[in-house]
């Protein structure tokens, strides 16, 4: 059974929108500013925009214009979302004078990535976008993990080293 074009485009939305869900429910549970919802809406509109995109090359190809006056760029559509999705990430880095960390990096990569993974599904590349997702989600949980394991130990070895008395004077 072949699809209305229109049907195909939703389809791939809602898969993108999926696809966006499983990286923003590990964002979600770590308590990050962008979670699930903000993760699904970059993916599916990334699919949309492009999809879109598509649909008003072919429009105006075969419609009102005459040939030649209008030709497609798909490059440009991509360059406009990671343009307005770099900016969206950019509102989740937070810098923290007092400890002197950025905040928020790791979220507005995802961010990033998960409108990679909806161009990609928009394009036709569903298995690239599926196998991506969960090579993320296994990054974001499995080397977020060792990340936690290697800042407790040089945190541990930085008491060790720099052990004080009551006095705050160095034990040697």
């Amino acid at each position: 059974m072949i699809l209305h074009p229109q049907w195909q485009g939703i389809i791939k939305v809602i898969i993108s929108i999926i696809l966006g869900g499983l990286i923003g429910l590990e964002r979600e549970l770590a308590s990050k500013p962008a979670g699930l919802r903000t993760h699904m809406l970059v993916a599916g509109s990334a699919t949309l925009f492009v999809i879109l995109g598509d649909f008003l090359v072919q429009y105006f190809v075969s419609g009102p214009l005459p040939n030649n006056v209008l030709r497609g760029d798909p490059i440009r559509i991509m360059q406009a979302i990671i343009t307005g999705i770099s900016f969206l990430g950019a509102g989740t880095i937070i810098f923290r004078g007092h400890r002197s960390a950025v905040e928020g990096l790791t979220t507005a990569a995802s961010i990033l990535f998960v409108s990679g993974i909806g161009m990609a599904v928009a394009i036709g590349e569903t298995l690239m976008a599926v196998i991506l997702t969960v090579l993320v989600v296994g990054i974001l949980l499995i080397v977020g993990k060792l990340e936690r394991l290697i800042q407790k130990r040089v945190r541990h070895t930085n008491l060790e080293d720099g052990e004080r008395n009551n006095d705050g004077i160095n034990k040697e």
